[in-house]
């Protein structure tokens, strides 16, 4: 059984006015002094009002679920002593100006990228999956490309920018793509030709280094894992182990495909990238690119195409009834996305919006 771990990336912000706050020094004190030399799950990420955690590497979907809800809840309740709370929410709706953290790193970065790293208060979900070798990790890499803006859609919880509806489900990736080494690859055919090409690009000077390869999905370079990056934050929990559970079944089902000696589907970078962008605009509302025919198709018959793409996977795991479950849950209810606009018009006003997305992180909606 291949395991699983999960890094998300939570907005801090003010409990009352859901104004995004500068915290994340205080917060990470905060867990720092109860952690009191235990493993601690919190780390500062590139602005200061965003916190991060990652579970412990998980092969029991319930398990990882429980790991997620607690590592929320430990997350609000660290910032409540600040005056604060936390809110997946992959951008902030409301106007913010970013504070950069204080680390060399992302000094950097903002020395080096300018507006682009001001503007890059955006939150993700990024999936670990345990690969055997570089050589398999890479096989899946190249035969899971046309999936990658189907987990967007579903992740999709970014409709609202600096106060505005941009008019996309998320606006997060349009963001993130701002990056030089972000988005969709070709394929690379070995480990030794992902390698080099790696070398390549931080060999140019423009990356810092290689935790700068911001691929739609990577071999991770600090674990044995492809790490899948493309999601958004997902508003309600469930839709993160939903996307998880899906994400080990494409790394299965892709790493048996190679040991069979089936190619990876051969579509360019630019429908990728179209189809990206296709899932960015309309989440789960519209029409999608089918990863299949790479034409449009609605947005609840790529997601059975998907399910039905990794069912021997999910059989195999034990997943398939919980994930049947959470996808009819997720058809119905739609993505954050459509929830945000739901709260928005249900509060009236983007600050009551805000609040209630905060306590739907902590479980209490």
């Amino acid at each position: 059984m291949r395991s699983v771990g999960v890094e998300e990336e939570l907005l801090l912000v003010d409990a009352e006015s859901g104004e995004p706050r500068a915290l994340a020094t205080a917060v990470l004190a905060a867990a720092s002094r109860e952690a009191d030399g235990q493993d601690e799950v919190f780390e500062a990420e590139l602005h200061r009002q965003q916190l991060e955690f990652a579970t412990q590497p998980r092969t029991d979907m319930g398990e990882l679920a429980e790991e997620i809800d607690r590592c929320r809840a430990e997350a609000a309740r660290h910032a409540e002593q600040l005056g604060a709370t936390v809110a997946a929410l992959a951008t902030s709706p409301l106007p913010v100006s970013p504070s950069i953290g204080f680390g060399r790193r992302h000094r950097w970065l903002a020395e080096h990228f300018g507006l682009t790293t001001q503007e890059q208060l955006t939150c993700g979900c990024h999936v670990h999956v345990s690969v055997e070798s570089d050589e398999e990790g890479v096989a899946v890499l190249d035969r899971i490309r046309p999936w990658m803006a189907v987990l967007l859609a579903m992740s999709s919880n970014s409709p609202f920018w600096q106060g505005k509806d941009s008019k996309y489900s998320s606006y997060r990736s349009r963001v993130w793509g701002r990056w030089p080494s972000a988005g969709p690859v070709e394929i690379f055919g070995s480990a030794d030709r992902y390698h080099r090409q790696v070398r390549e690009m931080i060999g140019t000077g423009a990356l810092l280094d290689e935790g700068m390869i911001y691929f739609d999905a990577r071999l991770s370079h600090s674990y044995p894992t492809v790490e899948i990056r493309v999601a958004d934050v997902c508003l309600d929990s469930s839709t993160t182990v939903l996307v998880a559970t899906l994400v080990r079944a494409l790394v299965e089902t892709a790493a048996r495909q190679w040991k069979a000696g089936e190619p990876p589907p051969r579509h360019r970078v630019e429908l990728l990238r179209l189809a990206s962008w296709r899932a960015a605009r309309s989440g789960l509302e519209d029409q999608l690119i089918h990863p299949l025919t790479m034409e449009p198709a609605p947005a609840e018959a790529v997601l059975r195409a998907l399910f039905e793409h990794v069912r021997d996977a999910l059989e195999d795991s034990n997943d398939i009834i919980p994930a049947q479950e959470a996808l009819a849950t997720l058809l119905k209810t739609g993505s954050g996305a459509r929830i945000q606009h739901e709260l928005l018009a249900g509060t009236g006003d983007l600050p009551a919006m805000v609040t209630a997305c905060a306590r739907r992180t902590r479980g209490e909606t």
